[in-house]
């Protein structure tokens, strides 16, 4: 063998050692056995580790304790010059611990040993008496941390709510914490333990100075800001080997920027909303708020199931889909028309308000244990309206689920009705792509259905679906079409995607026979044109 520093040949000698014995056997009950089943009353994360500390007790030889060492803890034993055997009574170890408590470590390697523990006699009758020269494992300093830590400050429980290190652990830190507790107290230090990987470059490479690949968490900070780095840590699976590289902090920034662009969308459709003065009861919601508020509370039981597994990039990717696919790429958009074309204070706009008020609430306080900054920023906004007491969100309570639910019968209607956009998107695409029609505002949809039940369910849905299509009409009928696109969505044979009749309004931008019908207002649909004498008699 050889030194893994200098090079140079080792030589190995024996020498007296302190073990821990594994297979100690307090009437008949063995240690060794004792830590396999204190390891099952533990909760392992990732759950293969219990598998994997089991496996390692199970063959792992007894613990040498001692160390060979100039520095370190020392070990409280004296030894007998006479009869060259330790002095193992407990009482002497004590006071040894009293002494070097009230003057320090350095007095073992300063006092003599009749200083430190006077009136010191062997059994056999002699007072010379030397120290012992070894210092302990350092493991055994790091495996009694939490008889050191937390059973001498204030404020701190005995054992930890959680142990989270390196997957390298199992045979380090986590193992040599359980076998001191469970030998002293039968039971493990930990109520849980956490294990992480490692992290590497875009290519999978461990980061080495040499290979010049190192990123420096310093360097995100500056560039990108602090919570760019915490989505990232958060978005990583991190019970494997995680990566990191410039191609991947893009792609992390942009799905932050989508983020905080949806939350700044509803803050900014919020300017004149306050809660108490103009929320809608949740009896009187739209059907579509309802749809989205159900939906945010179904985000809301994922994520909060996800951070109590710790799966953070399961809240992550929830939050993400939430902003991006629910709200900016559906629900925002349906929303425009009645946010900016209603009169400011009527049913349907403040309706709309009260929905995206309480997803605010609620998603500000997902965010909050990732996005820190983020999201007091986004709280800081919503106290200054009035809108929140808590000086913090991070003093806020976890949210309830916001007020609007869909029955279960509803729930399939929406469920249909999704179905249905996918279709009539598509369909509207392909119309764009021939020149029939250049935004959805210009189309007029009409929706085959199969039979008549269907029928009468379209037709009573029709301004419902009109507004989650973002198309000026939608008609219903039973009649095939040869322009009709086909459809995989039970219930709707075929879409029809035709340029809607009538004139665009100004204000509102949908196509409308009642454009120009009001002299007042040439330009204007009948409802904008209803809207604006409103507000101008106001």
């Amino acid at each position: 063998p050889h030194c893994w520093r200098c090079k140079q040949p080792v030589i190995f000698r024996a020498t007296p050692q302190w073990f821990l014995n594994v297979e100690h056997d307090p009437k008949h009950d063995p240690l060794r056995a004792r830590l396999l089943n204190a390891v099952k009353q533990v909760r392992w994360t990732p759950s293969a580790g219990v598998n994997r500390m089991s496996g390692m007790l199970e063959s792992r030889p007894d613990w040498c304790l001692s160390r060979q060492r100039y520095w370190g803890s020392p070990i409280p034993v004296f030894h007998c010059t006479r009869c060259d055997k330790p002095l193992l009574d407990p009482r002497v170890i004590e006071q040894t611990v009293e002494a070097l408590a009230q003057r320090g470590i350095e007095a073992w390697f300063q006092a003599a040993p009749a200083d430190l523990v006077p009136g010191l006699v062997c059994p056999c009758g002699s007072r010379e008496l030397t120290k012992d020269p070894d210092i302990l494992d350092v493991w055994f300093d790091s495996g009694v941390s939490h008889e050191a830590v937390l059973k001498t400050r204030q404020g701190l429980a005995w054992p930890a709510q959680l142990y989270l290190e390196g997957s390298d652990q199992h045979r380090g830190w986590f193992q040599v914490s359980l076998i001191p507790s469970v030998a002293l107290h039968g039971v493990p230090p930990y109520e849980q333990v956490l294990t992480h990987g490692f992290v590497m470059d875009g290519e999978g490479r461990k980061m080495s100075k040499s290979l010049g690949n190192v990123v420096s968490p310093q360097d995100v900070m500056q560039r990108y800001g602090a919570d760019i780095l915490r989505l990232w840590v958060a978005s990583c699976d991190y019970r494997e080997d995680v990566r990191i590289s410039e191609e991947i902090l893009g792609r992390v920034a942009e799905s932050y920027r989508k983020i905080r662009n949806t939350c700044r969308y509803l803050l900014a459709n919020l300017y004149d909303f306050q809660p108490q003065r103009d929320r809608v009861p949740s009896i009187d919601w739209v059907e579509l708020d309802r749809w989205a508020s159900h939906r945010a509370g179904e985000v809301l039981q994922a994520v909060t199931r996800a951070y109590e597994a710790y799966q953070f990039h399961d809240a992550v990717r929830l939050i993400h889909q939430f902003c991006v696919f629910d709200l900016s790429a559906f629900y925002l958009d349906a929303l425009k028309d009645r946010l900016y074309t209603e009169g400011a204070s009527t049913g349907k706009r403040r309706c709309a308000q009260t929905a995206l008020y309480d997803i605010l609430g609620c998603l500000v306080r997902m965010l909050a244990p990732i996005l820190v900054v983020t999201a007091e920023e986004i709280w800081q906004s919503m106290r200054a309206a009035g809108w929140v007491t808590e000086p913090s969100v991070h003093l806020a309570r976890w949210p309830a689920a916001p007020e609007g639910r869909l029955d279960p019968q509803a729930e399939e209607r929406w469920a249909r009705v999704l179905s249905m956009r996918e279709a009539v998107m598509k369909a509207l695409e392909e119309q764009r792509g021939r020149g029939v029609i250049h935004s959805p505002l210009e189309a007029q949809v009409t929706l085959v259905a199969d039979d008549q039940a269907f029928a009468q369910f379209y037709e009573a849905s029709r301004e419902l679906l009109a507004e989650a299509f973002v198309v000026s009409e939608v008609r219903v009928t039973r009649e095939d079409s040869p322009l009709a696109a086909s459809t995989q969505v039970p219930g709707l044979r075929g879409v029809i995607v035709e340029r809607a009749p009538g004139g665009k309004c100004e204000r509102c931008w949908k196509y409308a026979l009642s454009v120009g019908a009001q002299a007042a207002h040439p330009s204007l649909c009948e409802r904008c044109a209803r809207v604006v004498e409103q507000t101008t008699c106001r």
